[in-house]
């Protein structure tokens, strides 16, 4: 599903910046993957070259068996747009618009028919547990709300990846652990790959494989025990 040969990440200033050394890296299909690392280890510029949000300096990066790098930008911007759901830490969320307009803004941009982006939008607000508080504004809600929200657009055309960047990093522990539960039972519900940067080792080790970086390289690449058990 995503596939990573000798990819690196060097950002030129006046003084260059390494962010990932080259590196290699496979998720396949399915899989419930963390990223970890301490603060500037890489693993949000992995995510986003990931995503095809920023290009690697050397490398390749495919996507359900699309190399990133051969494609146009309108190309490129239709595999983010129909491959990948991208879920922040502060839920760009806009404010205006309440949860029902938020998650169908992106079907509308698609073109959907009116009374199909109605019935997925609901079916995505119900499951995330917000069926009762769709035409509330993102002001109205809870950082775990507005998260729900967040995460329910991410899906709004059940894409086969879902990248999701500190996920609960902005919510307190009981809502983070909500959140994550939210994530994991959509994981086993649509069979959705799911590659999560957290810097919280108890989020990582609810995925079922965590990939540890320090100062841009793989340090350790490991299953979690209790899911592989599971």
């Amino acid at each position: 599903m995503i596939g990573l040969h000798r990819v690196s990440k060097v950002f030129a200033g006046k003084r260059d910046v390494t962010a990932l050394h080259p590196l290699d890296l496979r998720i396949p299909k399915g899989e419930m993957v963390a990223i970890t690392g301490a603060s500037g280890s890489g693993k949000s510029t992995l995510l986003n070259l990931i995503g095809g949000l920023d290009h690697p300096t050397t490398g390749a990066i495919s996507v359900d068996g699309r190399e990133l790098g051969s494609l146009s930008d309108d190309e490129l911007t239709r595999v983010r747009r129909d491959k990948i759901g991208f879920v922040f830490q502060f839920f760009n969320l806009l404010p205006s618009l309440s949860c029902l307009e938020n998650v169908s803004l992106p079907l509308h941009l698609r073109g959907w028919p009116r009374q199909q982006i109605h019935e997925r939008t609901t079916e995505l607000l119900n499951l995330v547990g917000l069926g009762k508080r769709m035409e509330h504004l993102p002001d109205e809600l809870s950082g775990g709300e507005r998260q729900r929200v967040a995460i329910a657009r991410a899906l709004s055309v059940y894409p086969p990846i879902l990248l999701a960047d500190e996920p609960t990093g902005n919510l307190d522990s009981a809502t983070g652990v909500e959140i994550l539960s939210l994530i994991k039972d959509l994981h086993r519900r649509l069979g959705t790959t799911v590659l999560m940067v957290t810097h919280d080792m108890s989020v990582a080790r609810a995925c079922e494989r965590i990939v540890q970086l320090k100062d841009g390289v793989i340090v350790s690449d490991a299953r979690v025990e209790s899911q592989a058990a599971t």
